[in-house]
This record gives structure tokens, sequence and C-alpha cells, in this order.
């Protein structure tokens, strides 16, 4: 689908081309640079681009140093924490493949992705959270190395010297073992290090997606992938001076949102992240207000708890320019609340694992559309297929499975060469990545996403987009987030039923009342089910997935 010939609203043109450069080497242009400025400020800590640079380097010449080869794996189990910075470009500029594994696995689920990733050295922090799952999974898996950064030497000084003194059960007893040392002892000199000349093309980074079905795959995104979209992303900036940019770091730096919207992006234009450990709302409107950030990527559950927040009215946001959401459709009245009480630009974008992050966004100044996933970033070309055949595009006009042909589109996944042949769609002499989600693209060149294919219910026939029905319950004002799934009926096969948590006080029969007269008559909801919460994954995106596997259970 040639989108070159509709209107184009973001600052750089569509057929801007960008450098496929190593990631390390997009780090070492920035820190020669900008090598004083700061890259990541901590918990009232500046740690400058220089220094985490030099760390970098001394981290991959510790793994060499260490018998870490070209191609093996190097796994990261932390938090937000300036370390992560340090590791995931110096396992790079070793020649390792980066694994980012969530700080909320399980034993079991670690253990089943450092297996099949086949990591040797995991890096993680000492918080009773983290290093005890980390040891059991180094005694009963292949992993062979634990390198553990300690908190309080990420901390301001006294600040450090008081979680030592006075916090002590907050921090994890790091064994006198062989296979376990902490952060310092991984790294070594750098000045006569020989780090190997990279391809570009070369996997820099597995990142596991669970999908809608089935084991999490891991994705292999090659430094091409993540460099070229930590360059789509700042293209489509709009503000000047974007090197003295500050970007809120509340998002997890494990997923792939946050990999390349905030760590890459920041330093793809020499801008500093504001890097809270883990979203927790009263610290990070603290934060906005101490470091001052001018953009705020997150998910929709962020800027809600930000709306619910009675810190809000008294605390400062002058300092954003625009807030970017992405990892779950935004509803209306959330956009519309949030940027009334802030006064800051609220924009939707959208991206996949699959995609290193990001395929689309809405513009951050002038034409927006509602309800839209925007316009993609430079290079990005789209195809619509039909929804039952993908081999088909879909017919003219009609809304159809997004496909993405792109710089920053993934390899495959990892020791899965059938579920790659699946995801992937030949047309026009060009390999196409199918994303599963219905989409339809109007005049103008601005995405909509309709809902997902393995989430349509089939009413009697009829394919009804639960998404649909869910931006229908969240204009009820008592409604504060709604999910919709099919449920068995005897008569048409399936029929939505909502769950829904409340903002106030309100009666399920008459929430049932309100809301289906709004919908079309196969859309109409058997029953509204009130909860106190509804499940979301490990970012805070609402789970419809995890809701299906809880009802049916």
């Amino acid at each position: 689908m040639d989108v070159s010939s509709l209107p184009y609203h973001h600052p750089t043109p569509w057929s801007t081309r960008f450098d496929a450069i190593p990631l390390p080497e997009l780090f070492a242009r920035t820190a020669a640079r900008r090598g004083a400025k700061p890259l990541v400020l901590f918990m009232g800590r500046s740690f400058s681009y220089a220094a985490l640079f030099d760390e970098a380097r001394r981290f991959a010449s510790g793994l060499l140093t260490r018998g870490i080869e070209r191609g093996d794996r190097v796994g990261l189990f932390l938090p937000n924490v300036p370390a992560y910075v340090a590791a995931y470009y110096g396992a790079m500029l070793a020649g390792a493949t980066v694994v980012n594994f969530s700080p909320l696995y399980t034993v079991d689920e670690l253990a089943h992705q450092v297996e099949d990733s086949g990591t040797r050295l995991l890096v993680t922090l000492d918080a009773p959270a983290l290093l005890p799952t980390a040891l059991k999974v180094l005694d009963a898996s292949t992993l062979e190395h634990l390198s553990v950064v300690r908190l309080s030497r990420q901390l301001p000084a006294l600040k450090g010297i008081a979680l030592r003194l006075l916090r002590r059960r907050d921090i994890a007893v790091i064994p006198a073992r062989s296979d376990v040392g902490d952060w310092e002892s991984w790294l070594a000199d750098s000045a006569s290090a020989a780090f190997p000349v990279l391809d570009p093309e070369e996997v820099a980074l597995l990142q596991y997606t669970g999908g809608t079905t089935g084991r999490p795959k891991g994705a292999m995104l090659t430094h091409a992938n993540l460099s070229t979209n930590a360059q789509q992303v700042a293209a489509i900036n709009s503000f000047a001076s974007p090197e003295d940019d500050v970007i809120m770091g509340a998002l997890p730096l494990f997923h792939v949102f946050a990999n390349t919207c905030v760590l890459n992006h920041a330093v793809a234009t020499g801008a500093a992240i504001a890097m809270v450990p883990r979203f927790e709302t009263a610290a990070v409107l603290k934060t906005l207000e101490r470091t001052r950030p001018t953009g705020f990527p997150g998910v929709p559950t962020m800027f809600q708890a930000i709306v619910d927040s009675p810190a809000l009215a008294s605390t400062d946001l002058s300092s954003l320019k625009v807030c970017i959401s992405g990892g779950a459709p935004l509803s209306a009245p959330l956009r519309e609340k949030f940027e009334q009480l802030t006064g800051v630009r609220l924009v939707e974008g959208y991206g996949l694992t699959e995609s290193s992050g990001v395929v689309s966004a809405n513009p951050y100044q002038g034409e927006r559309r509602a309800g839209s996933i925007g316009q993609v970033v430079a290079g990005t070309e789209i195809l619509l297929l039909d929804k039952e055949d993908p081999a088909k595009l879909a017919a003219e006009g009609e809304p159809g499975e997004l496909a993405i042909h792109g710089p920053q589109i993934m390899r495959g996944y990892w020791n899965m060469p059938e579920a790659t042949a699946e995801v992937f769609v030949e047309h026009g002499g060009k390999r196409w990545l199918r994303t599963g989600d219905v989409a339809r693209l109007d005049a103008d060149g601005f995405l909509t996403i309709v809902d997902r294919i393995k989430d349509m219910i089939a009413v009697g026939g009829f394919k009804v987009f639960p998404s649909q029905v869910e931006a229908v319950l969240v204009e009820h004002p008592a409604i504060k987030e709604a999910l919709v799934i099919g449920v068995p009926d005897d008569y048409r096969g399936e029929v939505p039923r909502a769950y829904v948590t409340l903002d106030e006080p309100a009666d399920a029969d008459a929430l049932l009342a309100w809301v289906n007269p709004r919908l079309g008559k196969h859309e109409r909801v058997s029953s509204v089910v009130i909860r106190d919460e509804l499940p979301k994954t490990l970012v805070g995106k609402l789970d419809r997935k995890a809701l299906r596997a809880e009802v049916f259970a």
C-alpha cells in the first residue's frame, strides 16, 4: 500500500532513510558529542554519557576476558537502574546478544527462557525479589554465571549508606561462590581491549513475546532493526533542541517499548532519562517535578493512575511537551481527562516486539485522529490483508489484517522456523510481518486498529470486535476499565460478556441497560460483571488473554 502518496504530518518526510549501524556505535557517537551531559538521572544522582559509555566498555572487556564470545547470550534480569545501560550496550559491544527478562518472572518462567535462549551470564540486582530467583535458576539450568549489581552503589552516596545501614532487609546477600560475583568484578580495563567489528545485521537482542497464544517466542532483533527504530522515533519529534530533552523513564527497560522509546531513543538524540526503578504514581510525580522531563512514554494504566492521584493537582507538569501512550488502546475518556487535568497533549502510538517497538504514532503537534494509532514512522510500509486469507489483499476501503515492511522488522523467532514462517507473508517481492491486528486506513494516512483477529467474537456468523464494545463501555462515567470476551451461547455460538472496574458505585444491571442500546444488535453484551480489578500484563496493559484463562479455568 503506497502511503507515500498520502498526506504526511510528521516533521521528517516519510522517504527519510537512516543509518543502519550497530547500537554500540550509536552510543559511541553520542558519548563523543555529549560526554559530560547526563544520560541517566536516578534517585538524585546523575550518570553522564561518558561515565556510562566507559562502564559499558569495561563490562565488554570483562566479558571477553571471561570467555563470553561473539554471539553468546547475556541476560538482563534487572529493574530500571543505571547499570542496565552499561550492561546492555557493553554486552553488545563484546559481540554478545542481550536477552531481556522481566524482573517479575517466577523461577520457572526465568528458567525456561534462560534454557531456550542459551543464556550464559545473567546480570541481576541484590534485591530480595530478584537475587534468590536468579540463584535458583543458576542451580537448576545451564546458566553459568551471575553478575550482581549492588543497588547501594547505584544511589547517591548518602542514600546508599542509609540503604546499607538502615534497610538491610531490602538487600539480598550475595553468596561467596565462584559462579557468582558482583557487578564490579565483571568490569575490566578496556584501554587495550580488542572489541569485535559488528555487522549491523547481527542479532543484538532476543526479546521474548507471548503473543496471544502459545509459549513465549524470542524475537531476533538486529542492531540495524534497533538503531533504525530509535532514529525513526527521534524523527517524529517536532520540538526544537531534542538533545536537551529529558525522557521520563517509568516504563520497564526490559520491555521493547521502553528499550526503543526511552533508552535507544535517548542515546540516538543525546537526551537524558529520568529513571525510576518501577512505576509508582507518587514517585513518578515527584520525579516529574524534580527532573523536569519533556516527554513521557507510557501505557494507558500509567496515565490513568496519574489522573486518579490526589497529588496531581499540586504537581508542576509544565515541563512536559507531550506524553505518548502505547502498548494498549487509549480510551477517548482517559485521553480527554488527562489533557484537561494536566494541559499536556497525550498521543497514541503503536508497535510490536517484532517491529523493535514502534510502527506508527500520532503527530506530537498539529493534526491527529482520536482513536487512531497515527501515521507510520519514516520508511515503514503497510498492507491490509484479507482477514480470512493473508495471501490476498483486503477489499478496497475495507479493514484488513495489518502487515508491515520496514527496516525495524525482526529477522524472525529464535529457534522457531515454523512460527517465523507463519508470521511472515510474501507480497510484491517483499516480506511482510503479519501483526494479527485488524486495521483500517483513512484517506489522510491515519491508521486505526479495529481489533485482533484472534480476539474477534463470532456471534451467529457475525464478527464482533471486543475493543469497539470496550470503547463504548468506558464512555460511562462510572466505568474505569473494561474488557470484553466471548462466552459460549447455545443459540448464537458466542456472545460478548463485559468485565469492568469502577470509578464510582454503579449497578451491573443499570450498566447493562445503559450500554446495550448504544451497541449494534450483535455487539450487545449478555451481562456486565463488576470486579475490583482486571488482569494486566507485566507492563500494565489490560490482558484479555489472562481474563479468558480465569473465566474458563
